[in-house]
């Protein structure tokens, strides 16, 4: 059946759906792309780091050239612009700038919640008016088969499309949690590793 029959069939609330369906799969593109491990903390950032440390020491533009590198590289260069101050307050540099870099991974992921969470809530809109429409074919010579036939297809195309668009947002907006969740930890793991290394009470 034709992409655009489905559609007329499935009445004017189908709209909201397919609106939704399209900001969905925006949204599951653009965090697939920007929450990639390598892209966020990349593994040899650490050590590429601390070899240029030892070598050159702290300079501006290895702090800025850090901080457009990536999530992990900005709260590296938190960290080393505070390099002459104590331990403490090197971590307390380093946690301000993880909850920002945490909140830039979690961009986007309660609207894709909230497209999972309305869409069978959408799907039951339309659904109620496709009701609606079987109600109304009810006429005092009988039943209209046209009108009757257009109200269930308009009922059952929604219910279907909205878990259509429900189920595969849900999905990625739990698995782009957990993924956002671990590069957190992660990214501050290896923040910590760095001011330890800096203040020799790890070797680097």
């Amino acid at each position: 059946m034709p992409v655009l029959a489905i559609v007329e069939a499935a009445g004017w609330p189908i709209w909201f759906l397919i609106i939704a369906s399209i900001i969905s799969l925006g949204l599951i593109a653009e965090r697939l792309i920007s929450l990639r491990s390598s892209r966020v903390a990349p593994p040899t950032l650490l050590d590429e780091v601390v070899k240029e440390l030892k070598q050159r020491g702290v300079n501006d533009a290895m702090l800025a050239k850090l901080a457009q590198h990536s999530p992990l590289g900005s709260i590296f260069a938190a960290g080393l612009k505070n390099i002459k101050s104590s331990p403490e307050i090197m971590k307390e540099s380093v946690e301000e700038a993880g909850r920002a870099a945490a909140h830039e991974l979690e961009r986007f992921l309660t609207t894709l919640g909230t497209i999972a969470s309305i869409s069978p809530l959408l799907g039951l809109f339309g659904t109620v008016v496709g009701m609606i429409e079987i109600f109304g074919s009810q006429t005092a010579t009988g039943n209209s088969p046209a009108i009757l036939a257009h109200g269930i297809s308009v009922a059952l195309y929604n219910t279907a499309f909205g878990l259509i668009v429900a189920i595969p947002s849900m999905i990625s907006y739990r698995h782009f949690r957990a993924k956002a969740d671990s590069l957190t930890i992660e990214m501050e793991q290896q923040a910590i590793k760095l001011v330890e290394i800096v203040h020799g009470q790890r070797k680097g």
